[in-house]
């Protein structure tokens, strides 16, 4: 081999004045590197050449040769073994000593496997024991390199280490001894288990306070390098074992909390301690629950948040402040609500009333970012907050207004319902908002008054998107102009927000909306198809985002002229490179075939190849940087551990000894984590989710296409991202609906009927493909550790059993698996609630975040879908959920008590008369809860009441209840919350039509007509119209003498909204009204129209 060709080659890329780089190493690449002798001449020149560069350059380059060829090295192995550590015991530089050290960890990778160089963990321990302060640098940096590949030569050595590390991590001379061995200490941590071998769990235990000791020391010196190095430990430790920091976990929180607080520290050290916390929750949320820090990590964050700067952007780098933000957002959703939400409120009227506008903001914006993890707490305590948040966006500082803005668009998205009912003064301040911005705005790209028009149309468009059409149609003369001018805005992003609101006002409008609708698509066709840079391709996203929300609005003949071309359009979208042009093009795809139903069919061909498309992208294109060694290979494709994978430059890479190896073969998870969440990953979420919209609404039309459906979307129910499992299992079940549905429609099968065995066999094609879905089904389910995806299989499995009946659990061990799966849910036993590596976590509580309940409250729909399937034969399964559902029934928490009273409320209405032995329990709770002080639980007792009086036989036991029904009913009618006069006044109608000889009609009567006609639960209109019908037919005397107050009631209830009445009642009424007017002729003059 020519030695002085080959260092002249290193040469050249040292210094690239002397030739050609590429050249340079092109000729390393064909002429030495593939040969074993390369590695030794490598080495050589590491630990001998005068010129450190060129010593650091062999270095790296041996090192990454040395897994290549050290099996083959012919030389003389051991005196390689003994130059590398004399090199590295006597070289000057730091950086070159790590790189030799990198050497020695590769080879002994290969040696220990293969039973050689066995004395070097005993060198290597001495050298670190060394009194000589350079020996235990580069004795505890080996080690620590090593120690990963040391596995096989640890047995026996970790008492050894364990006590070598417990003085050399407080070594008195060196700092870089501490540090290397916090850093082996973290490695070693990977590979302990408490189940297997406790002792080294509790001797690492031991010397947690003196790693958080390093810790500190590096803040204290400000050595930024050092600092990030050491909080990467402890965030690794966080995914380790839990036993490890369990003891000095709290103390490790508390002192995280504590530095993210300190003014006085580096904002990256800060923001640091932030990451840490958020960490935390993450893997040891119980813990933190069970230590109740919630409240103090929740207020501290808080008090972060008045740090914004006076123009926070969302491109701003990472602050404390802006940390502190996403913190809260995760506290609120991982932690319940008595220890975030709670704590927040309490202080919040301090911060509001603040004369710091810095404090105003500050509180808005963080009651804007905890509403997403606790809606339903927040919901209850609206009353207090409106008045707030109104004044609030009445502010004289814009900053305080801008920030309410943004707080108003999040409580629009999570809680509509709350702020539709305060629409009348919300909007006018939301209007003043815009207007003024946009009287002030001079023609600025930027700044504070962009800044509040863009914050104020984000908040009108989710306030608009949540209110009902007789509620937004007021709104609309003023607010259309307004929107068409900001379309017309200079600034893209202003336009794009514009598009986005009149596309809700459009849809919130429903055909109210056609005197604007055609200006509106005029103005905003001409942006469907621009395309001349990245601004304008985002816009063109959120005008057919638009566009497509107005086609509801517009129906389908209105719309027909758009079609063809907005079609075109949305098929070139596909072609240009763009993810969120790729996405409003999947999503208007389904919004035509909402609205086209099976007339959608012509484009169905061109839809699906488009979606199947997007579905068989390869997604294993990666980017990594393998440094300046390989920077001839930047830009090319590579294969590693069978991935294709793109090397980048090396311009971001900084030290050498900061790079860490990523081995496939070692770690599948690690590259599932990098794979997950690309926008490759979000297309395919939306298009699988499109695929189930057009699967819904065009039916028999796509069957053509359905068996290649199934066939590209199931294997995506193992894609390593949630999202796109989520939207693959609801696909799959929405697909199942659809064949059933067609099944049923076409008379291929009689309508399902409830119960086991089955009494209406499906056709052979449906349960072969339910045969499927329930496979792929029931494996993600035990598998699944995503909450949300877990929450939606729950959703997708109740719905499912509510619309196609017992069919999908006939077969036995079917059954048996959703009974199983759902047992789990709702006693927290499922994976996807268990904690990392939990140990006893009883001290959490039996409280839980709303994000966490989320889960139970689905698990418990589907105990409701298998009662609507299962009919009196769900009665065997009731005594298996019994116990835990009437726990949840008596629970501290209202929202736990109220879903779990409306559960029974559903299996009483699915067991039918099969309830009756279960009545007594049931009557006893059902009473308590009808005196709640939670408006939800006790309307969902009123519910379960009427249910149980009209399905049991248990006619004495109920009758003697009767009274103390009908005095805490009373109640219930004077409350106009949470449907609680729907409720009641359907409990009553069942318990007359049931024994009405126990009802005091006389006076219950006119205590309804009061009420009535029922606003909001208009399924309550069911039981009530047929109990006026009955006392009619009857002759009862009292509703006779009623009569008058009733027929406005009809005429409301016959000629209002069409969703009030079923078919078959609706026949009863108009009946009941004519025999009405033709008793007394003219009573009733409208009932000659009906």
């Amino acid at each position: 081999m020519d030695q002085q060709r080959f260092l002249q080659q290193l040469q050249v890329i040292l210094n690239p004045a002397q030739g050609n780089v590429k050249d340079a190493t092109g000729v390393l690449q064909r002429e030495f590197y593939n040969q074993p002798q390369s590695l030794v001449f490598l080495i050589q020149l590491a630990t001998g050449h005068e010129d450190p560069n060129l010593r650091q350059l062999a270095a790296v380059e041996a090192r990454s040769q040395a897994s290549k060829h050290w099996t083959s090295v012919q030389a003389d192995k051991p005196q390689i073994r003994e130059q590398l550590l004399r090199s590295t015991l006597g070289e000057s530089s730091s950086l070159v000593r790590h790189s030799v050290a990198r050497i020695i960890s590769a080879i002994a990778k290969i040696d220990l496997n293969d039973g050689e160089w066995m004395d070097l963990p005993n060198m290597l321990v001495q050298a670190a024991d060394s009194g000589n302060k350079d020996e235990r640098e580069v004795g505890t940096y080996v080690l620590f390199t090593i120690l990963e590949t040391l596995e096989e030569g640890l047995e026996g050595k970790v008492q050894d280490i364990f006590n070598l590390f417990s003085k050399t991590i407080r070594d008195p001379e060196s700092q870089e001894v501490r540090i290397n061995t916090l850093l082996a200490l973290s490695k070693l941590a990977m590979n302990l288990d408490s189940e297997e071998d406790m002792a080294p769990v509790k001797a690492f235990q031991e010397m947690v306070p003196s790693m958080v000791a390093v810790l500190k020391d590096v803040i204290d010196q400000k050595l930024e390098d050092r600092v990030m190095q050491s909080f990467e430990v402890f965030q690794t430790l966080l995914s380790c074992d839990p036993q490890l920091l369990t003891v000095h976990l709290k103390d490790l929180v508390v002192f995280m909390n504590e530095l993210a607080a300190n003014t006085d520290a580096d904002e990256d050290t800060r923001s640091q301690a932030i990451s840490f916390l958020m960490q935390a929750l993450q893997y040891r949320k119980l813990k933190i629950q069970g230590m109740r820090l919630g409240e103090q990590l929740t207020l501290t964050a808080l008090h972060l948040v008045t740090e914004l700067g006076e123009s926070p952007s969302i491109d701003d780098d990472i602050t404390p402040a802006r940390s502190a933000l996403g913190l809260l957002d995760m506290l609120a959703q991982s932690l319940p609500p008595g220890q975030t939400v709670v704590p927040l409120l309490n202080a919040l009227g301090q911060y509001f009333h603040s004369n710091d506008p810095n404090y105003r903001r500050a509180g808005i914006m963080a009651l804007g970012m905890c509403v997403e993890g606790a809606p339903d707490f927040i919901s209850t305590q609206m009353k207090e907050i409106s008045p707030m948040v109104l004044q609030l966006l009445a502010d004289p500082e814009p900053k305080v207004r801008q920030a309410s803005l943004h707080a108003v668009a999040r409580l629009a998205d999570d809680l509509p319902e709350d702020l539709s009912a305060q629409h009348e003064k919300l909007m006018p301040l939301l209007f003043q908002n815009l207007a003024s911005a946009m009287q002030e705005y001079k023609g600025e790209e930027d700044g504070p008054t962009v800044d509040i028009m863009k914050a104020g149309i984000s908040a009108i468009d989710a306030v608009v998107d949540g209110l009902d059409e007789k509620d937004v149609i007021p709104y609309q003369n003023e607010l259309v102009p307004i929107l068409h001018n900001l379309f017309k805005h200079p600034d893209f992003r202003i336009k794009g927000l514009s598009a986005g609101a009149i596309g809700s006002l459009a849809s919130s409008s429903g055909d109210a909306f056609l005197p604007f609708f055609d200006d509106s698509m005029h103005l905003l066709q001409e942006f469907a198809t621009v395309k001349d840079s990245e601004e304008e391709l985002d816009l063109r996203a959120s005008v057919t985002d638009a566009m497509g929300e107005m086609a509801a609005a517009a129906g389908p003949e209105r719309y027909q002229p758009y079609v063809e071309p907005l079609m075109r359009a949305t098929e070139e979208a596909l072609h240009l490179g763009h993810s969120r042009c790729k996405e409003s093009t999947y999503i208007f795809w389904g919004a035509m075939s909402k609205v086209y139903a099976e007339h959608f069919s012509p484009f169905l061909d061109g839809v699906v190849k488009g979606l199947f498309a997007c579905i068989d992208q390869d997604e294993t294109d990666l980017e990594v940087s393998l440094g300046d060694a390989a920077k001839d290979l930047a830009g090319e494709e590579v294969n590693v551990g069978g991935r294709k994978v793109k090397v980048a430059g090396p311009e971001d890479i900084g030290e050498e000894e900061d790079i860490e190896d990523v081995d496939p073969e070692d770690d599948e998870d690690a590259w599932d984590d990098i794979t997950a969440t690309t926008p490759l990953s979000l297309e395919k979420e939306i298009a699988v989710e499109v695929i189930g919209d057009l699967v819904t609404h065009t039916k028999s039309s796509y069957l053509p296409y359905f068996e290649k459906t199934i066939e590209t979307v199931m294997p995506l129910a193992e894609h390593p991202y949630e999202g796109v499992r989520k939207s693959t299992i609801s696909t799959m079940h929405r697909s199942y609906a659809m064949l059933f549905a067609i099944a049923e429609e076409s008379g291929q099968m009689p309508k399902w009927k409830a119960g086991l065995p089955l009494q209406v066999e499906p056709p052979k094609e449906v349960k072969k493909f339910g045969d499927i879905l329930m496979t792929t089904t029931v494996k993600m389910w035990m598998e699944e550790d995503d909450r949300a995806t877990v929450s939606d299989i729950n959703r997708n499995m109740a719905e499912n059993l509510r619309y196609c009946g017992p069919a999908l659990i006939a077969n036995e061990t079917g059954l048996h698996n959703v009974i199983q799966m759902v047992t789990d849910i709702i006693t927290k036993k499922h994976p996807c609630q268990l904690e990392f590596g939990e140990d006893d976590l009883a001290d959490a509580g039996e409280e839980v975040s709303e994000f966490d309940w989320v889960v139970v409250d689905t698990g418990l729909d589907v105990v409701s879908g298998l009662a609507a399937a299962l009919g009196e034969t769900f009665a065997e399964l009731w005594k298996m959920f019994e116990k835990t559902i009437l726990r949840y029934a008596g629970s501290s928490e209202g929202l736990e008590r109220a879903t779990a009273v409306g559960v029974i409320a559903e299996c009483i209405n699915g067991m039918g008369a099969a309830v009756t032995p279960f009545t007594p329990g049931l009557l006893k709770l059902l009473l308590h809860r009808l005196g709640d002080e939670d408006p939800q639980t006790k309307s969902n007792a009123a519910y379960a009441v009427g249910r149980l009086v009209q399905h049991s036989n248990s006619a004495a036991e109920i009758t003697k209840e009767y009274p103390t029904i009908l005095a805490r009913l009373e109640a219930c009618l004077q409350m106009d919350v949470s449907r609680l006069q729907d409720n009641a006044t359907g409990c009553l109608s069942r318990m007359i039509l049931k024994h009405r000889d126990s009802v005091p009609i006389k006076e219950v009567l006119p205590a309804l007509v009061g009420i009535l006609p029922l606003k909001n639960d208009y399924e309550e209109n069911e039981p009530l119209y047929r109990m006026i019908c009955q006392l009619y037919a009857w002759e009862d005397p009292n509703i006779r003498e009623l009569t008058p107050q009733f027929l406005p009631i009809f005429q409301s209830v016959l000629t209002g909204d069409e969703d009030q009445l079923e078919d078959e009642r609706r026949a009863e009424v108009i009946e009941l009204v004519k025999w009405l007017n033709k008793m007394q002729p003219g009573a009733a003059p409208w009932a000659e129209q009906l």
